[in-house]
């Protein structure tokens, strides 16, 4: 009897890619992990395995650029449940920001001796494929931009801009403590051009990678989050600016004059046009530097949105991307979610909400990531209060939500028109061609088989005693899903089915350029 063609054929799909126009009926062949045929009908007697997948929506498994897995608790374990939370939501390549000091690894000293270390916990303990982007905090760092790419494959790293001097969830009162870098460093605007100039070096000494190379920023200046946040917790509005300027005092007793809490209050506190500020002077600076290939990141408002299109006209030459994260696209300040939902930069209003999709669906957003950062309720709790009733500023920031971000993507964006091809594209395709991994992100012959089938008429109700992930609450409690994902397939290797995972970890650590 002869040796079967393809290892596993998925049969009867409704296929999903990128940069089309049509999902047609297809069969997908898969030998050695890789997707080696896409026809309309491939005889099953060809196939070691035949999965019948019932015109299921076949999407290119996603690739979830924005992650923090190790942040708040050790890497190695962090790693192994958000990783299962990724493989449950339909992510294959799971793209992690990591850095030096506090949180993360707690340590100082250069990347060729802290990385090893980042790989080392990394490996054997993702149920997905993973990657990392670095920040460079320091000159020494800088330095070793080239290093990282040659020797490991690192091309995408970051600057946030807040941390000049203010830290994960307030003001700093010792950058070089939060940092741990040397007192003579300065993680200040001259510090993120040096980057962006050694950035730029790389890019110049491997043109190969011209494309894979890039720098991405969260946009928020630390001077306006001091200056507001301090208005904020003292009481006051910003409708109030004019009255806390004078030195006036607020009478607790006045409706009208309410003090701000819960996330409108933390939104006060990190205004939007913190945002629009930042945006504003990154560009000017990769313009300056020659810096091209820059990420603007988690897009929060109309004001940073704006200030990023007004910038993309400006230097038309400088190569921007722009981000926005499902919790922004999908909450409000007003949401049940309460501190919770407590992230930097914070959740917006509604008519925020709006315009992000506003956008999104003109095509001006890029991507949608999930800013996954597992931060257990024991973490994001305080003893001044329960649940996520904590007061704002008592709350540490950042909450998970990788395992939602397909289906609430679909869920939102259907009512709104966003179609599936476009879905595919901001999930999987545009994150990929930008970080370097030429063999993700689309469902053709050449392309490793991450699959992800989806049900867009199996609805369910969200919750974090669904989740994967040890985090223990979500953010998007009581939102009911018009879609489930069903099976996600890593090379070919079925990682997660009908609501469980499936073995082991098998991610692979990405070297890029990948594929």
């Amino acid at each position: 009897m002869a040796k079967p063609k393809y290892d596993l054929l998925i049969k009867n799909v409704t296929l999903v890619r990128p940069k089309k126009n049509t999902t047609p009926k297809s069969d997908i062949a898969i030998k050695d992990g890789k997707i080696v045929k896409v026809a309309a009908e491939i005889k099953a007697e060809t196939a070691a395995k035949v999965v019948d997948g019932k015109m299921k929506l076949a999407f290119p498994g996603l690739v979830d650029p924005h992650m923090h897995c190790g942040i708040y608790a050790p890497l190695n374990e962090d790693a192994v449940t958000e990783s299962k939370a990724a493989a449950q939501g339909g992510v294959t390549s799971s793209l992690n920001y990591m850095r030096t000091g506090g949180y993360y690894m707690q340590r100082g000293g250069p990347y060729a001796e802290v990385y090893p270390d980042v790989l080392k916990l990394s490996e054997g303990n993702f149920y997905v494929d993973y990657a990392y982007h670095l920040a460079p905090l320091d000159r020494k760092h800088i330095s070793e931009i080239d290093m990282l790419i040659e020797k490991f494959g690192v091309t995408s790293f970051k600057i946030f801009m807040f941390y000049g001097g203010y830290g994960l969830h307030g003001a700093s009162s010792s950058q070089h403590e939060f940092l741990m870098v040397d007192k003579n460093e300065k993680y200040d605007i001259a510090h993120f051009e040096f980057v962006m100039r050694g950035v730029q070096r790389a890019i110049q000494k491997f043109p190969h990678l011209k494309d894979s190379i890039s720098l991405g920023l969260h946009c928020e200046l630390a001077e306006i989050l001091n200056a507001y946040t301090k208005m904020v917790e003292g009481g006051a509005k910003v409708t109030d600016l004019d009255t806390y300027l004078h030195g006036e005092t607020f009478d607790p007793a006045c409706v009208d004059c309410a003090p701000l809490t819960g996330l409108r209050a933390y939104s006060a506190a990190r205004p939007p046009h913190s945002e629009g500020l930042a945006i504003s002077i990154a560009s000017y600076l990769a313009n300056e530097t020659n810096c091209l290939n820059i990420n603007l990141l988690h897009l929060t408002s109309r004001k940073a949105v704006d200030a990023a299109l007004t910038m993309a006209k400006a230097f038309p030459h400088v190569n921007f991307r722009r981000e926005v994260t499902i919790g922004h696209l999908c909450l409000d300040y007003d949401t049940d979610a309460k501190s919770w939902a407590k992230v930097n930069p914070p959740i917006r209003s509604r008519e925020d909400v709006e315009y992000l999709w506003e956008k999104l669906l003109e095509g001006k957003l890029d991507w949608v990531c999930s800013d996954h950062a597992c931060c257990k309720a024991e973490s994001k709790t305080h003893k001044s209060g329960q649940g996520n009733d904590t007061p704002i500023f008592m709350s540490k920031s950042g909450f998970g939500g990788t395992e939602y971000m397909l289906p609430a993507l679909l869920t939102e964006g259907k009512p709104r028109g966003l179609s599936l091809n476009r879905v595919a594209e901001l999930t999987s395709h545009a994150a990929a061609r930008r970080f370097g991994l030429a063999g993700k992100g689309d469902i053709a012959a050449g392309f490793d088989a991450d699959i992800v089938l989806v049900d867009p008429n199996k609805s369910f109700v969200a919750s974090g005693e669904l989740s994967e992930s040890s985090q223990g609450y979500s953010v998007f409690e009581g939102m009911e899903m018009s879609a489930s994902v069903v099976s996600t397939y890593l090379r070919g290797n079925l990682i997660y089915n009908d609501g469980n995972v499936v073995g082991g970890p098998q991610g692979k650590y990405l070297k890029r350029p990948y594929g």
